[in-house]
């Protein structure tokens, strides 16, 4: 795939929502890329991966393909407790699948999202793995996994064929705003608008 199917793949997913990102396992950063060109000036994308040397290269070249968007790379396991939110997206591009357990990481990384924000992951529709993918899922498994982190709305954006596992696609669930989290309690949105919330996290 190149720079133009990258931006294809999560363009939907993209589009429509606001300017501040997080990435899980950025690496190099093939679709931090489309997700700055999508975003445009004035993005902010928080990019973590645990190999400093590629976020390191990826920082290097996206001001220079993409100035105007503000990147802050962390190294670190995307496992562990993210950076804070709230975050307008979280994007997870081949990255998932590299971990035992992809339903924990979701549920975490549904906590750092605003409400109406989304979740995108590209993935390989494969739910059997091999040395190199350890640990797909594939897009029949996903509106399961994004209801478990507490996500609305799955659904398949995105697929294109792959010599490797068949084919790779990108999906996009949403978190829950007051109004649908009411619904589904089943309560009056007016009332749940009434109730007193927590503060919104502090963003980093």
């Amino acid at each position: 795939m190149d720079h133009a199917d990258h931006v294809r793949l999560i363009r939907a997913g993209v589009e429509g929502i606001g300017p501040r990102w997080l990435e899980l396992g950025a690496g190099e950063g093939a679709f931090t890329l489309a997700l700055a060109d999508l975003l445009g000036p004035g993005a902010e994308i928080v990019a973590v991966d645990r190999d400093a040397g590629a976020i390191r290269r990826l920082a290097d070249e996206l001001p220079q393909r993409f100035p105007g968007r503000r990147l802050r790379t962390v190294v670190g396991d995307f496992r562990q407790p993210l950076p804070t939110g709230p975050f307008d997206g979280i994007l997870a591009a081949n990255s998932l699948h590299f971990v035992t357990d992809p339903a924990a990481v979701l549920r975490l990384a549904a906590k750092e999202l605003r409400p109406g924000g989304r979740v995108v992951v590209v993935e390989y529709d494969a739910d059997r793995g091999n040395p190199w993918v350890p640990h797909p899922f594939s897009a029949a498994q996903f509106p399961g996994m994004a209801a478990d982190a507490g996500l609305i709305n799955a659904r398949e954006i995105g697929r294109v064929p792959s010599r490797f596992l068949g084919a790779i696609y990108a999906a996009v669930a949403e978190a829950a705003d007051t109004a649908d989290a009411a619904d589904a309690a089943g309560a009056d949105p007016a009332l749940a608008d009434a109730d007193t919330s927590p503060a919104s996290p502090t963003a980093s």
